[in-house]
């Protein structure tokens, strides 16, 4: 389903011949939701007609994944009104996507929900190399190959990663996750550096953050000029916000708003 914007019909049937290659026999069936391709301003439907296919898919104990279809504005206004119906069905389920999908995926992780990872979407198939980036997406939702991961995941040590922007807004929250000894993994796409800027001071000045084991910068794509130049890198901001706080800068993550972004579980990976 799509939390957020619509995707295009001949997208989503792009999506399920990429699988049909990839399992030539006995592979997925993905059944993408009517809901998908509506179109309400912003969103792919009101957030009651979103809300709804959340929970017609994730409870439907006849899925065994619900796949987010594409990112932008949208998933955050779906929270209130889909964790507290979910069902027991929809515990055992595996969610994936990122973006503004990562509210409804933090929100989740905070509810106990063990199969939940930030990684591409259907929506990346339009991307350069976008079908590499279906088949590890569904490489991890069929076989959770561990080619998919993203390779710096240390064994046994849990993990999450965020857009920067959706996670600082989920700060004060209930829906915020107990992100204590996680290795925190953060990308971004179309913000100016001093909005990155301000997001990491947001961040790194909370009590729980602080309590990560430390943070890896994925990619912070298409940063819009700004006059002045903000005059820092986004590893320059980052490094100076985790010096500052004490939280460990741990290097950089092959994650973003890119085909080659690879698949972080929340959690201790499998």
């Amino acid at each position: 389903m799509a939390p957020g914007a619509r995707i295009p019909p001949e997208t989503a049937e792009g999506v399920v011949r990429v699988a049909a290659d990839t399992w030539p026999e006995a592979g997925p069936e993905i059944v993408f939701h009517s809901q998908c391709f509506l179109s309400d301003g912003h969103f792919a439907g009101s957030d009651e007609v979103r809300a709804a296919a959340f929970l017609e898919v994730a409870n439907d104990e006849r899925f065994d994944a619900l796949w987010f279809a594409h990112g932008g504005y949208g998933a955050g206004r779906l929270t209130e009104l889909v964790v507290p119906r979910l069902n027991e069905a929809a515990r055992r389920k595996s969610y994936l996507g990122y973006s503004d999908a990562g509210s409804l995926l933090g929100a989740l992780y905070a509810r106990g929900f063990p199969n939940v990872a930030h990684g591409p979407m259907p929506r990346d198939l339009t991307r350069e190399n976008g079908p590499t980036a279906i088949r590890r997406a569904l490489k991890w939702l069929v076989e959770r190959s561990p080619e998919s991961l993203e390779p710096s995941i240390p064994a046994g040590a849990p993990t999450a990663a965020f857009n920067i922007v959706i996670l600082s807004h989920l700060l004060g929250t209930p829906w915020l996750p107990d992100l204590t000894g996680h290795v925190l993994m953060l990308e971004d796409v179309s913000e100016h550096m001093y909005r990155i800027d301000r997001c990491l001071l947001q961040l790194t000045s909370n009590a729980q953050i602080r309590g990560a084991a430390g943070i890896r910068l994925g990619r912070i794509a298409a940063v819009p000029p700004n006059d002045p130049d903000f005059g820092l890198s986004e590893e320059e901001v980052v490094r100076y916000w985790c010096e500052r706080s004490g939280v460990p800068y741990l290097g950089r993550a092959d994650i973003g708003h890119d085909a080659d972004n690879k698949v972080v579980p929340f959690g201790p990976a499998p």
